[in-house]
């Protein structure tokens, strides 16, 4: 398979805890859909201190993993919001 471009799109989205609303990450999305995952590639700005886990509320909300064989997280349904 191939493997996703690491510079993706310019355009970035604001990502943040379902729950408490505290920021994780700056993200360089594509397309229109739902996260379902974040390559670690793409993440601009992380405001996370443990991989996975909200810094406001000690929540885990991704999944560290390998996907096409690049380091991602998979993000776990309703935990995190997009904006």
């Amino acid at each position: 398979m191939a493997k996703p471009n690491p510079k993706g799109p310019s355009s970035s989205v604001a990502i943040s805890c379902a729950r408490c609303r505290a920021p994780l990450y700056r993200y360089r999305k594509g397309g229109k859909g739902a996260l379902v995952k974040c390559f670690k590639a793409r993440i601009s700005v992380d405001h996370t201190e443990v991989p996975g886990v909200c810094p406001g509320c000690g929540g885990q909300f991704a999944r560290e993993t390998l996907i096409r064989g690049m380091p991602a997280f998979k993000i776990i349904g309703g935990k995190v919001r997009v904006q």
